[in-house]
């Protein structure tokens, strides 16, 4: 059974900094494009970053480059986003997935996680 475990979300004044972690089970970890996806209320679910299994290349959405940043560890099978100098905007839902097609995209993703909520407050 394939398992994405969030956790790290929480409240933080703007300016502020978090650490998301995603830890991963039942799958072949090291082989899948591991990356980001937040959703706000009202709005529909957006790329935030991506980190391929091959070349270890990241991508980032332009709203959040220079202040999130994606690692992956595929000895513990987990993928983290630091995030720094958030914004009252960065209030979302974060979701980790699995096997998301390179790019800026949610799409093709096989696997999610089940969100953890950012707050950030003004």
């Amino acid at each position: 059974q394939v398992q994405l475990v969030e956790s790290g979300g929480g409240l933080v004044q703007a300016g502020g900094s978090l650490r998301l972690s995603c830890a991963v089970s039942g799958l072949a970890f090291s082989s899948y494009n591991m990356g980001w996806c937040r959703q706000a209320p009202g709005k529909e679910r957006e790329f935030v970053a991506i980190f391929t299994w091959t070349g270890g290349r990241t991508n980032y959405a332009d709203s959040v480059k220079g202040r999130f940043t994606i690692s992956r560890d595929n000895a513990k099978n987990t993928v983290n986003l630091q995030m720094s100098s958030l914004k009252p905007e960065d209030t979302a839902v974060y979701y980790c997935a699995a096997g998301l097609a390179y790019g800026s995209t949610c799409n093709g993703a096989n696997y999610w996680g089940q969100g953890t909520q950012v707050t950030v407050s003004s």
